[in-house]
């Protein structure tokens, strides 16, 4: 009961200190706000970062494998790289019988061009020749229409899937499947649209279209490079299925014991450690910033405190005098201490989530702020205020009454 008489009792103490010391208060409420502010934009932007990439890692697919002539992440000499032998389509069916994990193989050939209907045009889409089953490795859903066919490939049809940006710039209001379009001047037939998918690592995968791999070869040639993407059944399987198709692309392109691979397997894992090495010391060197700004202002608190105790050290005095208790002062100037960090820290924390949200809103940076961050912001601006109080508050409980009632 006594206790919370103290509590009650401190807190009308502290707020009528505070509001009689305005200039003061805004002062140490600015200071440590300032410090809270800049630890959330800081973490609102890593927290938005890091979800922003674990986004485009999940449109890859975290159970799929891509093989190509170049590695996503290259050490070494980039010309070695680049005399290796190019993969064939030969490496389909080897590539799809080489674990019974697999489920899908899709050959991708790429190249950029023009792509036209009536009067209006779409320079540099990319175009990319590969089979049904880039469907299933992709996790592609169809808007409009179909996605190609095994029929469509056997066939070495003239059709087209297309991105949705591509649907919304060549078909405004109407509905494309069936029409024919352009792709460097050839006409083909639209078989579907996809749904929009986005970005994935900075590349607009809307801006699309995709041929049965027969016609895009009878059109852009044979010589253009194949990579292939394969699905895995379940995640736990991709490091075995990996090891399979290491030996069964070595034993298929006839490379020699112990020399090294000519030839790539990547996975979206490969993707995430590069980031966090990137990322790592950057987002620590921000979080330290933030830390020592917050830092700045908890020691503001505490000199701010130290003045106020030399100035009320006669009331001190008084109090102890009429029987008030070390720890009734201990908790009157903890308490205003935690309230003048706490509303710096309501006030940083929302111009930080301001901040974050308008890096978000205005440059290519993504921003969030979860949350569990914002009570954390506050929470620790409060213990800050705690942490830092207490010298001044156990200085205020331990005058000397007599020597307190002498002050002037």
């Amino acid at each position: 009961m006594n206790f919370r008489v103290d509590v009650w009792e401190g807190a009308r103490i502290a707020l009528t200190s505070l509001r009689s010391n305005r200039l003061r208060t805004v002062l140490t409420t600015v200071g440590i706000g300032v410090g809270v502010c800049t630890l959330l934009a800081i973490v609102g932007i890593i927290q938005g970062l890091n979800s922003s990439f674990a986004d485009q890692l999940n449109k890859i697919g975290s159970n799929t494998l891509q093989v190509s002539k170049f590695p996503w992440v290259m050490n070494g000499d980039w010309w070695a790289y680049r005399n290796r032998k190019a993969l064939s389509l030969d490496l389909e069916d080897p590539l799809r019988n080489a674990s019974e994990h697999v489920v899908a193989v899709a050959p991708m050939m790429f190249v950029n061009a023009e792509v036209a209907f009536q009067n209006r045009k779409l320079a540099s889409v990319q175009t990319m020749g590969t089979s049904p089953d880039y469907a299933m490795t992709s996790s592609v859903e169809m808007g409009q229409g179909r996605f190609l066919t095994q029929a469509d490939v056997d066939n070495r049809s003239a059709v087209v899937v297309i991105g949705a940006e591509v649907g919304k710039v060549l078909f405004p209001g109407i509905n494309p499947v069936g029409h024919r379009i352009l792709v460097d001047r050839r006409p083909y037939r639209v078989a579907g649209v996809i749904v929009e998918r986005g970005t994935v690592l900075g590349q607009n995968v809307d801006l699309v279209v995709m041929l049965p791999y027969p016609a895009f070869q009878g059109h852009f040639g044979t010589q253009r490079d194949v990579n292939f993407v394969l699905a895995v059944d379940q995640q736990e399987n991709v490091p075995r299925v990996q090891d399979r198709l290491t030996e069964t692309l070595r034993r298929e392109r006839n490379t020699r014991p112990g020399a090294p691979d000519d030839f790539a397997i990547n996975r979206p894992d490969q993707l995430a450690n590069m980031y966090k090495q990137l990322t790592g010391a950057l987002y620590g060197a921000a979080t330290g910033v933030g830390l020592i700004t917050l830092l700045v202002g908890g020691i503001g608190i505490m000199n701010i405190m130290l003045v106020s105790v030399r100035e009320r050290t006669r009331e001190i005095g008084v109090r102890r005098a009429l029987g008030a208790r070390k720890h009734t002062i201990i908790l009157q100037f903890l308490m205003e201490a935690a309230s003048v960090s706490a509303v710096g820290g309501a006030l940083g924390t929302a111009v930080g989530m301001t901040i974050a949200w308008l890096v978000n809103y205005l440059t290519p940076l993504a921003a969030a702020v979860q949350p569990l961050t914002v009570v954390l912001g506050v929470g620790f601006s409060a213990v800050v205020g705690l942490l830092f109080g207490i010298w001044p508050a156990a200085r205020a409980a331990n005058l000397d009454p007599v020597e307190a009632l002498r002050h002037d």
